[in-house]
């Protein structure tokens, strides 16, 4: 069997609060949760583990291919919610969103800090 992505735990300091963003955010389903974790799972089984460690909590990325009616689900969700978002990584065009790729995305800040980038298709 060939190798694919199973699962990762994101570091959150407040598991819930993560876990509802990334599941409203990305539609994604909940998923039974036990011990320290608090799960949801993408529609390609991936299963996302939010737990609260108890150390300093460094940034990740984490990138999410979406469709383009996702996307703009999404999209107008952080705008009612008025969440800050940007076209670019380092966050200099607030409010826009980018067309690289041949596709579109943006970049946008989880509760714990962690930087998520939706696009609606693949860099290769």
């Amino acid at each position: 069997m060939p190798a694919s992505f199973n699962h990762t735990i994101i570091a959150s300091s407040d598991r819930g609060e993560s876990a509802r963003f990334y599941r409203e955010l990305l539609e994604a389903a909940e998923a039974p949760s036990w011990g320290p974790f608090t799960n949801i799972q993408l529609a390609d089984g991936v299963l996302l583990q939010f737990a609260e460690p108890p150390v300093e909590i460094q940034m990740q990325h984490y990138a999410f291919l979406v469709d383009d009616e996702l996307f703009d689900r999404a999209l107008a969700r952080l705008r009612d919610q008025h969440r800050e978002f940007w076209a670019d990584p380092q966050r200099q065009r607030a409010g826009e969103i980018n067309h690289e790729h041949g596709g579109r995305g943006l970049y946008v800040m989880d509760p714990a800090g962690h930087g998520l980038e939706l696009l609606t298709r693949p860099y290769l």
